[in-house]
């Protein structure tokens, strides 16, 4: 028979004669399973091998013997090396030696919580719980070879580390900071990962998973923390808050791998640079554009008392800025991921290693029934480096004093009628940008206007020209492809949106700052206003 046949052989009662021959020859079981687990291997190394055996039962038993033979020359240091754990427990070292034992019996404790579930649990029962191997066996619902196996591989990992316990109980925790920078686009209800990615330790974890899949085991050597508490981390990072959307996603073999577009501080700068290297030929196209349109930004029927343009701009400046992007977007989606398939989800998380470069481009919306005398209303708000936000998706507009008061301003609001509360309220909506005086009236200072008017909102924007970016945009969306291919694993592609988006980030920071520059937008003092904030209402 060939020695790759060898493996059909190797059944429970094979196992159980190769024990009985151990158990024989040695003083106690713990040897002889230790040398059943080394017959077994070199058996297994024999079965990966060419060639024939003539006669199998001898062929087995000549690799008992044999093996049996180098183990009894050993024995001894082997016993110095790695003593059974109860046998340091009833104090078996000499009296010189106790510091020592100590010493070891706290190394392999330490070790024992670095094993896999699987290994670390048999370990446990046999060792601490006194459990016997079939009794295992049965509570594992495998065979007594199998649990003899894990005993031996768990053993030999726990007696190669202690050999070198200086270098390994002594090994600091590697949990230095590190910090993501993380997007979230659609509706945060489904679920939103971000709110259980808190802790450095779920940041390291997702990092070592970002370079190449990882099982808990190979995740918890690199952080020299226990596995168990690895394998919950993980199980946490992958269910997500709601339990079925995460930072992290199973693989084959136990690994674990990330569930997001996620880039490295090489990755990012790469991509930032790609859309950053536009924003000068952009903005000077930005303005070009809205200066000739100036009077038609201003006819819209807004219902506000005043318009200004600069909050126009401030209103329409993301869409404008987006026309680049919009570009690369399509070229992305018809020429280099055509057959891609974008996930199904309504929330979707997306990010990078911080690099010490921010920007904004957030955008945030929220609804209301029956508030203020209106059936329905609803907020916008946009927020960049030079605009913090207002609000977030998910507030509760009866519980924000001062978006009331800017709702019952709209055709003005008489001071004199306010409760004392009430003007207080208002002082800090005229600060915040909601509110303005005029006389002895507060009108709305945010742009407002009629819901029946809002497919126009953008309808002049929509009409900037995006012909003289064809070129620029073919150039960007080919560099982004290759990146995409280069530096996010297969199984992400269908979330290129992301990434592009993603790479997207520096264009309207740097628009906004260049139309800044021209003196064409001003922004607001400390980052406070009306500016990038509106409101759509319906009577």
């Amino acid at each position: 028979m060939k020695k790759q046949e060898l493996l059909h052989f190797m059944d429970d009662d094979l196992l159980d004669r190769l024990f009985g021959f151990c158990y024989a020859r040695t003083s106690d079981s713990y040897e002889a399973q230790d040398l059943c687990s080394e017959i077994l291997l070199a058996l297994l190394n024999t079965a990966e091998k060419e060639g024939e055996i003539m006669s199998l039962s001898g062929f087995v038993w000549k690799i008992a013997r044999n093996i049996h033979a180098d183990y009894a020359r050993r024995r001894k240091q082997m016993r110095n090396s790695l003593l059974p754990l109860e046998s340091m427990e009833n104090s078996l070292f000499p009296p010189a030696e106790e510091e020592h034992s100590a010493e070891m019996l706290k190394a392999i404790f330490h070790r024992i919580a670095f094993l896999t579930k699987a290994y670390r649990d048999i370990m446990i029962q046999f060792y601490l719980e006194n459990h016997s191997i079939p009794q295992i066996a049965q509570l594992h619902q495998t065979s007594e070879g199998a649990i003899r196996q894990r005993l031996y591989v768990a053993r030999n990992k726990i007696k190669s580390e202690v050999e070198n316990m200086s270098e390994t109980i002594e090994k600091p925790v590697s949990l230095n900071d590190i910090e993501f920078v993380i997007w979230g686009t659609g509706n945060p209800s489904f679920g939103d990962p971000r709110m259980i990615f808190q802790r450095q330790f779920s940041k390291h974890i997702v990092f070592l998973c970002m370079k190449k899949p990882m099982t808990p085991a190979e995740v918890a050597s690199e952080l020299n923390v226990p596995t168990r508490y690895v394998e919950e981390e993980m199980e946490i990072l992958t269910e997500g808050e709601k339990n079925h959307y995460g930072f992290l996603r199973r693989m084959e073999h136990g690994k674990y791998g990330i569930n997001c577009i996620l880039m490295d501080k090489r990755t990012i700068q790469e991509a930032h640079s790609i859309y950053a290297q536009q924003i000068p030929s952009l903005a000077n196209a930005i303005a070009e554009y809205v200066e000739k349109h100036r009077a038609e930004y201003l006819a819209f029927p807004y219902l506000n008392h005043k318009i200004e343009f600069n909050l126009i701009l401030w209103q329409q400046i993301k869409h404008l800025s987006e026309a680049f992007s919009e570009c690369v977007y399509h070229l992305l989606k018809n020429q280099y991921f055509p057959d891609a398939v974008h996930p199904d989800r309504p929330f979707s998380i997306f990010g990078h290693l911080d690099y010490g470069k921010h920007f904004g481009g957030g955008c945030d919306g929220v609804n209301a029934h029956n508030l203020c005398g209106y059936k329905f209303v609803f907020v916008e708000n946009i927020y960049v480096s030079r605009v913090r936000k207002h609000f977030h998706c998910g507030m509760d507009l009866s519980n924000n004093l001062a978006l009331q008061l800017a709702l019952r301003a709209v055709q003005g609001l008489d001071i004199d009628t306010l409760s004392e509360a009430e003007k207080e309220h208002a002082a800090k909506a005229v600060q915040e940008g909601y509110l303005f005086r005029e006389g002895n009236k507060l009108y709305t200072k945010i742009l407002v206007f009629d819901a029946k008017d809002y497919q126009k909102l953008f309808s002049i924007t929509n009409q900037f020209p995006k012909e003289n970016f064809e070129q620029a945009a073919q150039d960007a969306a080919k560099k982004i492809s290759r990146l995409i291919r280069k530096c996010i694993p297969s199984y992400l592609h269908g979330e290129w949106i992301h990434a592009n988006a993603l790479a997207n980030l520096p264009i309207l920071d740097g628009v906004i700052e260049a139309l800044i520059e021209k003196e064409l937008l001003i922004p607001p003092k400390d980052g406070v206003g009306a500016e990038g904030c509106w409101m759509c209402i319906e009577k």
